[in-house]
């Protein structure tokens, strides 16, 4: 059984106005690749209002990791306002000189969006556990028995497989059969990625932010954190369920919402289970991949020799 976790509601607030802020610079960051390799004309306002966002929200994070108390609240709140907002309209102002992003979806993209998303929740996690005065092993369990909670997970993996690939099936087949809405191609948005994957080292960096970054970093914010955090409140159903939709939901596409669900609540049940995070990790890191390496294959197999 999970055992409980000590998170602090104040910590987890600047955990999240955190990784918000790291998203927008991320996308701030993504938007001046795009400007300058548009090939257009590199106007010095959009580098002053980018390098202006970058430096008020780096105040603001400055402004959440230090010590709050009753005598500084109300002009740290002020202050971190300020901030925040100011950062947030230059970015807006920045991001609408940039214009729209030019087609395509290359790795370097996903990368960006990566670091800024799951690698900002590793990087914040060492905060948050500080924060906490508890160690890594101590938050997430890494030593309960650690050998039998990654088997564990690579069984629930391998398992777990063959019924996501049927569920996305039912998905679709639900959506255009009952539903009548349009679908697109399911991995459309990964198939670009690879297809601009044209070097090793970038198929290789694809493949360790995928199956190793990105399921660390979603499951100690999903599992790690907000499952036990919410469980704690007294809403374990809340917990469960709502945080399997955010996870879902994250991956903004509606043909994987129903397979990514269920493997959501499969994750939790193996931290339930297991009391340590590794297993989910395990589980998760497998199942990407899994997908990862069948993507390849296909795409592989649709490319002209």
């Amino acid at each position: 059984m999970l055992s409980a976790k000590p998170w602090k509601l104040d910590a987890i607030a600047r955990l999240l106005l955190s990784l918000i802020i790291f998203m927008f610079a991320g996308s701030l960051v993504a938007s001046t690749i795009y400007y300058v390799g548009a090939g257009g004309k590199v106007a010095a306002r959009f580098f002053l209002l980018g390098s202006s966002a970058l430096v008020f929200l780096g105040a603001t994070l400055v402004l959440i990791s230090r010590r709050w108390t009753l005598e500084n609240l109300r002009w740290r709140l002020i202050v971190l306002m300020i901030c925040l907002y100011t950062g947030m309209g230059l970015w807006a102002w920045a991001q609408k000189i940039a214009g729209p992003a030019p087609p395509g979806h290359p790795p370097w993209q996903m990368i960006i969006g990566t670091l800024s998303f799951q690698g900002a929740v590793l990087l914040l996690s060492v905060l948050f556990v500080r924060w906490h005065q508890v160690t890594w092993r101590e938050a997430f369990g890494l030593s309960n028995h650690w050998h039998q909670a990654i088997l564990f997970g690579a069984l629930a993996a391998l398992i777990f497989f063959p019924v996501a690939s049927w569920l996305q099936r039912a998905s679709v087949e639900l959506m255009k059969g009952v539903l009548h809405l349009h679908v697109k191609g399911e991995e459309q948005l990964a198939v670009q990625t690879l297809r601009h994957a044209v070097s090793w080292l970038d198929q290789v960096t694809l493949g360790a932010v995928t199956i190793l970054l990105v399921p660390a970093g979603e499951e100690v914010l999903f599992r790690g954190i907000l499952y036990p955090w919410i469980k704690r409140a007294g809403f374990p159903r809340l917990a469960l369920w709502g945080t399997a939709l955010l996870f879902a939901g994250i991956h903004w596409t509606a043909m994987i919402f129903l397979p990514l669900f269920v493997l959501a609540l499969l994750l939790t049940g193996l931290y339930e289970k297991t009391n340590n995070l590794l297993s989910p990790i395990t589980a998760h890191a497998m199942f990407n991949a899994l997908n990862f390496t069948m993507l390849c294959l296909q795409q592989r197999a649709a490319t002209p020799h």
